[in-house]
C-alpha cells in the first residue's frame, strides 16, 4: 500500500480537528501561502518546519485567526469556520502561545492566568464595583499549574522572578486553561537551555496527553523530533510532506525542507 493510500484511509476514519484547504495568501507580487493544506488530528503532537520563507508563519496565523487567507477553506471539526481576527479563533476554543509569551512581567501568575478574562466578584462588588475575584483566581491558577505539573508554589509569585522555562509554562498553562481544542506553540524552545527545554517538551506533552491537540512551530529539530507524532513540512507557501519521525530521520526531513530531495510524502 503507497503512503498516500494509506494517509487516505487513516484519513476516512479520524475526522482532523483543524484542517486547512488550499490557503492562498498574497502580498503584493510575493506570494506567502500558494494552496497550502494543513491537517491536525485528535491526540497528537504535530510540528510545523520549514526554511525561512516557507510560509510556516502564514500559516499558522491563517489558522489562529491572525491572518485572513485570500482564498481557501478552514474547518473545526468538520465544519467551515472564517476568522476575522484572533478573538474569533479564541472564542472558537484555539489558543496561541507566541514566541514573546504575551505575559506581563510586573503582574503575579494568577493575573497573567487570566489576562483579559479577569473574573469578577458576585453581586454588587463585581457588577458596579467592577472588583476582580482574587481567590477564584488564585485557586483556580493553582489548579491549572497543577494539572500541567509546574513547580511554582505561590501563585503570588511575580512572573518577572520566573526563569525562562518557567514563563513559558505560565503561558502554556494560560492556553491550556482556556483551549477547547486547539493549542498552538510558536518557536515555544527558543532562547531555552537544555534543562528548561526537557522541561517545556513534558509540559507539551502533558497538555497532549490531557486532551487537547497540539501544533508546535520550531526550528528546533532536535526538539522536534523528540516530542512530535508527524511533522508537517513546508516549502514555497505549501505542505511538500508529512512524516513520521520514526520513519525518517532529521537528515532526510531537512532534505525535503529545502528542496534536496523531493516532498509529496503522507505519514501513514
Amino acid at each position: 500500500m503507497s503512503p498516500e493510500t494509506t494517509s487516505e484511509t487513516a484519513a476516512s476514519t479520524e475526522r482532523p480537528v483543524l484542517e486547512a484547504r488550499g490557503l492562498v495568501k498574497r502580498y503584493g507580487h510575493v506570494t506567502a501561502l500558494d494552496g497550502a493544506d494543513f491537517e491536525l488530528l485528535p491526540g497528537e503532537i504535530l510540528a510545523v518546519i520549514g526554511d525561512n520563507g516557507a510560509g510556516k508563519s502564514s500559516l499558522i496565523k491563517a489558522l489562529s485567526g491572525a491572518l485572513i487567507p485570500d482564498s481557501g477553506q478552514l474547518l473545526l471539526d468538520g465544519a467551515p469556520v472564517k476568522f476575522h481576527g484572533p478573538a474569533d479563533a479564541r472564542r472558537a476554543g484555539i489558543e496561541t502561545v507566541y514566541q514573546d509569551l504575551a505575559v506581563a512581567p510586573a503582574l503575579d501568575i494568577a493575573s497573567n492566568l487570566f489576562l483579559g478574562r479577569e473574573p469578577r466578584r458576585k453581586g454588587v462588588l463585581g457588577s458596579l464595583f467592577r472588583m476582580l475575584d482574587r481567590d477564584r483566581m488564585q485557586a483556580d491558577a493553582a489548579r491549572h499549574m497543577a494539572d500541567l505539573k509546574i513547580g511554582i508554589r505561590s501563585m503570588k509569585q511575580t512572573v518577572e522572578t520566573l526563569s525562562g522555562g518557567q514563563r513559558q509554562g505560565v503561558a502554556v498553562a494560560r492556553s491550556a486553561a482556556f483551549a477547547r481544542h486547539v493549542v498552538i506553540m510558536d518557536e515555544p524552545t527558543a532562547a531555552l537551555g537544555v534543562k528548561e527545554t526537557g522541561m517545556v517538551l513534558d509540559l507539551i506533552r502533558r497538555v497532549r496527553d490531557n486532551g487537547l491537540p497540539v501544533v508546535v512551530i520550531s526550528h528546533d529539530m532536535p526538539a522536534v523530533f523528540e516530542i512530535a507524532d508527524r511533522v508537517h513540512i513546508q516549502r514555497l507557501g505549501r505542505r511538500v510532506a508529512v512524516v513520521r519521525p520514526g520513519d525518517v530521520d532529521m537528515a532526510e526531513a531537512v532534505a525535503i525542507m529545502t528542496g534536496a530531495a523531493p516532498g509529496d510524502r503522507a505519514a501513514a
